[in-house]
């Protein structure tokens, strides 16, 4: 598994369209991080999968991940899917799960596209009926635009310190629905 791992990020990071801006003497990736904790108001086994891509759909209204791999909508390391891009000129997302540790709550999502790529590490912990889930967002850029891209992103993902994911999440958990945007 880890040798596809490797493969996938060595294709992502080859694949760049803007391959020349790599090169050039100027260029210096820049990577961007932030962490939040939420709070949710269900147990750990509960909650834990609803960070799986396509659990998600429950709670993340107008979320559609489509699935490349495997040929079943099931979350394992490796997994691979595709989501539609939210501005700045990319136009898809490509979706790894490279970290996928269910036994310990964690699950790790490598997101790509030809400017930027980021992580998305989530580690829940429990106790009885309620969940902390820590989530770190990780940008690096693969070229200008990508660097310049990043910061903009983060902002926009943190706005609200992620509480719009705790307050759909829990919206979910106490109804069974997709709290609409």
């Amino acid at each position: 598994m880890k040798q596809l791992y490797f493969m996938m990020v060595a294709l992502l990071l080859f694949s760049c369209k803007n391959q020349n801006q790599m090169e050039t003497e100027k260029f210096v990736s820049q990577r961007v991080s932030k962490t939040a904790i939420i709070q949710l108001n269900g147990s750990i086994e509960k909650v834990f999968p609803l960070f799986g891509a396509f659990e998600e759909k429950k709670w993340a209204d107008k979320w559609d991940p489509k699935l490349v791999y495997p040929s079943t909508e099931r979350i394992e390391e490796g997994t691979v899917f595709k989501t539609k891009g939210h501005g700045h000129n990319e136009t898809g997302f490509l979706w790894i799960v490279t970290k996928y540790q269910p036994n310990d709550h964690l699950i790790q999502y490598l997101v790509s596209t030809e400017n930027r790529y980021w992580t998305i590490t989530i580690k829940c912990t429990g106790s009885g009926k309620l969940t902390s889930a820590e989530i770190t967002y990780s940008y690096t850029g693969l070229n200008l635009i990508g660097n310049q891209i990043n910061p903009i992103a983060m902002q926009s993902i943190y706005m609200q310190n992620l509480k719009d994911w705790e307050k759909s999440i829990n919206y979910y958990l106490q109804t069974g629905k997709t709290l609409k945007e």
